[in-house]
């Protein structure tokens, strides 16, 4: 077992060089909150755009998960791409096609191909989001990955929060398309400021070596058997409560605005908490914040069939959102952490689909259970399964500072 960090200012001084949260303010942070803002200004209108253009309400909702399937299904060809090529050339290709799917999504003559355009954006994503975390996992020394993955999920909180505020602007200005514009000149405007800033830590990124997907998972395949079974369930729970909790209200007489009210409450407990849990995450380890976590959110979700009023169902809602800020970039965190060096994103492309197996599956998991069990019993088995990987990140998770390679190994 490793001794923990001294925390920082404490130890040897730093070099001028040596990376810093400050360093990735502008080649990191603002180009992601840049694309979140986009992609915030977007998602609410997905369904409204597929109505528009002859979908059925049953179809739209298939339009709107396309984008999450076309994430996950792009995760492990990410990976090999960013393997390949380097993380900007890739985030240059990712904005072209995302840049390509608004523009489709804009001139799209019906639902089809609108709904082919909301798959070509997921997969954008996918190269995106998977460039950025290879690139701050190989520079971020340990005891400050935490926080920089943990400030890059806030950030990301955050843009996704601003956006409907200013996708509602342009809607006004110009129609749904407007939503569309919006995320075309930030995703433009994220990647302008990649390629004009130097990157102070361009040296100090070595070329990746490409792994066969056999091969990263059958050397790996204890860490995606227990962490990322884990990290599956924790999308489970995520993305669960954006169903349960809306229909619960609509089950005790809640209005439209009062639901909407209790997911900005949520929300905005969850956006402050990404700093200090990253903080706990270095100083304390990953479980310290990984297992309360999913702890608070099955407790969240366990309370749901007891409320019977706004306040109380605000208050589970709260509840929920404690829990899954305290879960601020851990799934980033731990796919860094385990991310064999050189390797990294062959690793973290088939990471990120085990764990998005739980996002594209949690809506499916909660219609089941609501369609087998009815609705507060469907709550009470997605808190289960949210114990279950509370217990899964006790055992599988290693203690304070340990390497977790090392901890897989013995």
């Amino acid at each position: 077992m490793t001794e923990p960090r001294p925390p920082d200012g404490a130890g040897a001084p730093s070099r001028p060089d040596d990376p810093t949260l400050r360093s990735l303010v502008v080649t990191v942070y603002l180009p992601a909150l840049l694309f979140a803002v986009g992609q915030g200004a977007v998602i609410p209108v997905v369904a409204l755009t597929a109505t528009d253009l002859g979908a059925t309400a049953a179809m739209a909702t298939v339009v709107v998960a396309l984008r999450g399937i076309g994430t996950m299904v792009f995760d492990v060809p990410a990976g090999s791409l960013v393997g390949r090529i380097g993380e900007r050339r890739a985030m240059a290709a990712a904005t072209a096609l995302l840049a390509v799917a608004l523009v489709g999504c804009i001139l799209s003559p019906n639902a089809y191909v609108f709904a082919a355009c909301m798959f070509v954006m997921g997969c954008g994503w996918a190269v995106w989001l998977l460039a950025r975390l290879s690139y701050v996992s190989e520079v971020m020394p340990m005891h400050l990955r935490g926080r920089a993955l943990s400030t890059l999920g806030g950030v990301q909180r955050i843009g996704n929060f601003i956006g409907p505020l200013v996708g509602a602007g342009a809607i006004a200005l110009g129609g749904l398309d407007g939503a569309y514009l919006v995320h075309i000149v930030l995703a433009v405007a994220g990647w302008l400021v990649l390629v004009s800033v130097p990157d102070p830590h361009a040296t100090s990124v070595p070329p990746h070596a490409h792994l066969p997907v056999a091969q990263v998972v059958r050397s790996h395949r204890h860490v995606f058997a227990t962490a990322g079974v884990a990290a599956a369930c924790l999308g489970v729970l995520r993305v669960s409560r954006i169903a349960i909790v809306p229909l619960w209200g609509e089950r005790i007489g809640l209005d439209a605005a009062q639901v909407s009210l209790i997911f900005s409450f949520s929300s905005a407990v969850d956006m402050t908490l990404f700093y200090p849990v990253g903080l706990a995450s270095d100083r304390f380890g990953r479980r310290a914040v990984a297992v309360p976590c999913l702890v608070l959110l099955a407790l969240g979700f366990a309370w749901v069939p007891f409320t019977d009023s706004v306040a109380t169902l605000a208050a589970a809602g709260v509840l929920m959102g404690i829990g899954n800020g305290l879960g601020s970039g851990i799934v980033m965190t731990l796919g860094a952490d385990y991310a064999p060096p050189g390797a990294r994103a062959s690793f973290l492309g088939v990471w990120r689909l085990v764990s998005d197996v739980g996002q594209a599956g949690g809506p499916l998991v909660a219609a089941a259970t609501i369609g087998l069990v009815g609705l507060g019993a469907s709550s009470g088995v997605v808190a289960a399964l949210g114990v279950a990987g509370a217990g899964i990140f006790l055992v599988a998770l290693p203690p304070a500072h340990d390497d977790p390679e090392q901890a897989e190994r013995t």
